[in-house]
């Protein structure tokens, strides 16, 4: 049997909450506060009201007060209120309805209507919270398919790239770091919590363009001659181009921005990256962000070709610009950002992770035997969609690759 619904009066005359009381019989849990003061108080601590009946002249902090407090920290969106009063003026009802009450109703009480108001608004509410509780979980759903999807993509491009699949994890939680570190010095970006999610997710893409550069250069232990250098750049337009061709979703927000990080992750700050040699905040927010994570990534952890520099060295020496310059604000970040060792190596040992290494490499094996060589990337994006894989990706060096 489900828990009685919760109402909170709130009136300084005891007789009126007594009546209102007795009105709505045994079939609800009420709660009552003499003023304003005491009901702001009950919901700053109660979460579980279901219903406000407020008065409005009340000593201390009166029924507009009250309002004006839900409002304030949004408890108007989540408690409904009926306002019950003997004034009735056509301006004390508007001033009620502009901040937010659900209902009015004036003194002397008719119980009939009291009663079918309450009724009414807590079904009304109460559908409400379903719908919008509907609603997240199949936004959730479809996060977490999407990103699902991303994460397997991707470490199929980590395991051609022999790497130990936890760089795309690394490039997603140092993006989420520097990104929340750049908002609290600045608000340059006009960055939203929204905006930083998209981009963490949308990081993992970063280096989707390696599904078409030869192992031979991907696992190569040693530095590249020129040439292959030239080949391992083109993974950025490569990505690009991909996602560019995509036959479905071109309007999303995620394809925009993965577009803008796989194709401009290697552009420096001062024009000397690639493959647009992009200056300064030509460089989408996006793509100069996942650059920086993409080198310290590849600073601090072992490749076929390097050991893995601790966090002090990795950060003084992109300070020093020996992985090219970086927008100045995000050394600042950088700088700040002591907890980066610490969150990486949390993500290393996520169970999460386990079981998308292991759902990845089947997959990515599997693809690989079939299409020996890969070169046509549109067409795995494509079955990627219809859900025939899903994944995330891997760096090579911070200079050379």
């Amino acid at each position: 049997m489900s828990e009685k619904e919760r109402i909170l009066i709130a009136d300084d005359s005891a007789m009126n909450r007594a009546i209102l009381t007795e009105m709505l019989g045994d079939g609800y849990e009420i709660l009552e506060a003499e003023d304003g003061r005491q009901a702001v108080s009950i919901l700053q601590t109660d979460a579980s009201i279901d219903l406000l009946l407020l008065d409005i002249m009340m000593p201390n902090m009166d029924g507009f007060d009250v309002l004006t407090m839900m409002n304030k920290y949004h408890w108007i969106d989540e408690i409904p209120v009926i306002m019950i009063s003997a004034e009735n003026a056509s301006s004390f009802v508007e001033r009620a309805y502009d901040l937010g009450a659900t209902d009015y109703i004036s003194r002397p009480f008719d119980m009939a209507v009291v009663r079918r108001r309450v009724i009414n608004t807590l079904m009304l509410y109460a559908k409400q919270k379903r719908l919008v509780r509907l609603v997240a979980e199949q936004v959730y759903e479809k996060e977490k398919s999407s990103s699902t999807m991303i994460n397997i993509l991707s470490h199929i491009v980590e395991f051609r790239n022999a790497e130990s699949g936890l760089h795309v994890l690394h490039i997603q939680t140092a993006t989420d770091i520097l990104l929340r570190t750049l908002v609290q010095k600045t608000d340059k970006y006009g960055l939203t919590a929204a905006d930083i999610f998209l981009i963490r997710t949308a990081s993992a893409l970063h280096d989707i363009g390696k599904i078409n550069i030869p192992e031979s250069i991907l696992n190569k232990p040693g530095k590249l001659t020129k040439e292959e250098f030239e080949t391992m750049k083109t993974h950025t337009t490569i990505g690009a181009d991909i996602l560019d061709k995509l036959p479905f979703q071109q309007e999303s927000e995620l394809v925009k921005t993965a577009y803008s990080i796989c194709r401009w992750h290697h552009e420096r700050w001062d024009g000397r990256g690639y493959p647009d040699g992009l200056k300064g905040d030509e460089i989408p927010i996006a793509a100069q962000v996942v650059a920086m994570a993409d080198v310290y990534d590849a600073l601090t952890s072992e490749r076929c070709y390097k050991k893995a520099f601790d966090h002090d060295t990795a950060v003084q020496m992109i300070l020093n610009g020996e992985c090219g310059q970086f927008n100045p604000l995000l050394l600042e970040c950088l700088t700040s950002a002591a907890q980066l060792p610490t969150e990486l190596g949390q993500s290393a040992t996520a169970e999460s992770h386990r079981n998308y290494l292991a759902e990845a490499q089947h997959i990515s094996e599997a693809l690989l035997q079939e299409q020996a060589g890969i070169r046509n990337a549109d067409k795995l994006l494509y079955q990627a969609k219809e859900g025939r894989n899903q994944c995330v990706t891997a760096e090579f060096t911070a200079e050379d690759k």
